[in-house]
């Protein structure tokens, strides 16, 4: 039980609630979650199984997400699943004003998150303390939005956009959906959520929860390597006695091997990913430089050689 799934969510689920489905279908306790998703957003939750919970920290860390954003309508959760605290009977925007608009989320960029969320103050989370009444201020945090594309506009029964979304991790698309209904001056929500990217993994290559239990019977089912979403990151490949020395917890000298010369490339204490010559994954390494000689030393060991 070692390696990765690419889940695709469903909506009514929490992501607590993925992994304990998780732990039933392959009856094993260690599974994590590569990144939290609201109970009614859908699409890709990455899944660690076994060791891999350990590499959850170094997968890629951009997300991906197309978003469906009600605007003439206020909530206080920032989506449809919150009471109404505004709205307008009729919304006429032009698709200018709208780009105009989503152009200015582009970049580094101070966001205040909704007060309906898990981020703690003193110990308690904001969306107890939102149920309670009570009037907390929320600091801004810095986040980065590489992309903010529209893609459609909707005028039946509502006025809605759709929109994808490249971001850092910690960008509440809720706060997005608040904040450019506000610029518009009408005001806005989040009506829908799909997460398509998370931690390198993609969600045209996801699988259902069907899926997996249809596997699992026809004992087809295999996990994600770890090679397969950690290529963002250098590697180095260790000879039979290096890597009975790095399990030990031993420094390794890089500097005399050619083969294992991209890995000089790297600053201090930069993660490189760590394999066997027989290609089996080790774990990960930090590359640390003593008196001029590079050397990596293990972070994170995956395997048992005894």
């Amino acid at each position: 039980m070692f390696g990765f799934i690419n889940l695709n969510k469903p909506a009514g689920f929490t992501s607590h609630d993925c992994v304990a489905k998780m732990r039933r279908l392959l009856n094993t306790k260690k599974i994590g979650h590569g990144g939290t998703l609201d109970p009614a957003a859908t699409g890709v939750l990455p899944i660690a199984v076994g060791q891999a919970t350990r590499l959850l920290q170094f997968l890629p860390e951009p997300k991906a997400y197309r978003a469906l954003i009600r605007l003439g309508v206020t909530t206080t959760t920032d989506d449809l699943e919150g009471e109404i605290l505004n709205s307008v009977a009729k919304v006429d925007l032009d698709q200018e004003k709208i780009v105009t608009c989503l152009n200015n989320f582009l970049g580094t960029i101070e966001q205040v998150p909704p007060i309906y969320s898990a981020i703690k103050r003193d110990g308690k989370k904001l969306y107890e303390l939102a149920r309670k009444g009570e009037t907390v201020e929320i600091e801004p945090r810095t986040i980065t939005i590489a992309k903010i594309q529209l893609l459609n506009i909707y005028q039946r029964d509502f006025f809605a956009v759709e929109v994808d979304i490249d971001c850092s991790p910690g960008t509440y698309i809720r706060a997005i959906a608040r904040d450019l209904g506000e610029m518009l001056g009408v005001g806005g929500t989040l009506a829908n959520l799909i997460r398509t990217e998370s931690c390198g993994m993609k969600l045209e290559s996801s699988i259902t929860f069907a899926e997996l239990e249809s596997q699992l019977q026809q004992e087809i089912f295999t996990f994600i390597e770890p090679a397969a979403v950690l290529g963002h990151l250098q590697s180095v490949t260790l000879t039979e006695e290096e890597t009975i020395l790095w399990c030990q917890g031993q420094l390794i000298d890089l500097s005399g091997a050619e083969e294992k010369s991209n890995s000089l490339l790297l600053s201090e204490n930069s993660y490189v990913v760590t394999y066997k010559q027989d290609g089996v994954f080790l774990g990960i390494s930090i590359l640390i430089s003593r008196n001029d000689v590079v050397k990596i030393k293990p972070k994170i060991v995956c395997v048992n050689l005894a």
